[in-house]
């Protein structure tokens, strides 16, 4: 029997089109092996941390997979790849970011992956589209997503319209 795994999938890009980019990397993690995409968020509109460029549309993906965590984290990247995703220098603007967030209870700290991911706490262009499609969920470790919120009300988020 497979065993499937709630896990939660960050996505961001800043460069070219990022509206069309985000719809194909969402098409390909559909098309993951033992893995159905559950929900989606709305795309959210914020400014680059620690960076320049254009805005980034950001949005939350919820996958039911029986991928182990650094097999989905190898797809991910695929997927960046695909996108034209380059590593110039730390937070550089990009086709594609795919951040996986959450992967079941999976507590995790290895050079490649650490679960739940470090910063998502910190982050509304995370916690806004995480509790619009997992208003109940509790980070492991950390408590509901719910009680992050208000730590992040001083960060500039905006939710698009949808089309």
């Amino acid at each position: 029997m497979t065993v499937l795994r709630r896990a939660y999938v960050g996505l961001g890009a800043n460069l070219g089109d990022a509206r069309l980019t985000l719809q194909v990397a969402l098409d390909a993690l559909a098309a993951l092996p033992d893995t159905r995409l559950v929900a989606v968020s709305s795309l959210y509109r914020s400014a680059p941390i620690d960076s320049s460029g254009p805005d980034y549309l950001n949005a939350v993906a919820a996958l039911d997979t029986a991928l182990e965590p650094h097999a989905l984290l190898s797809a991910l990247q695929a997927i960046e790849q695909v996108n034209g995703r380059e590593r110039p220098y730390r937070n550089a603007p990009r086709t594609l970011d795919l951040d996986l967030l959450l992967h079941g209870d999976t507590r995790l700290d290895t050079p490649t992956l650490t679960l739940p991911h470090p910063r998502l706490h910190q982050r509304a262009f995370v916690l806004l589209p995480l509790a619009e499609i997992a208003p109940a969920l509790a980070l492991p470790g950390r408590g509901a997503v719910a009680d992050w919120l208000p730590g992040v009300a001083d960060q500039t988020v905006e939710r698009c319209p949808s089309d």
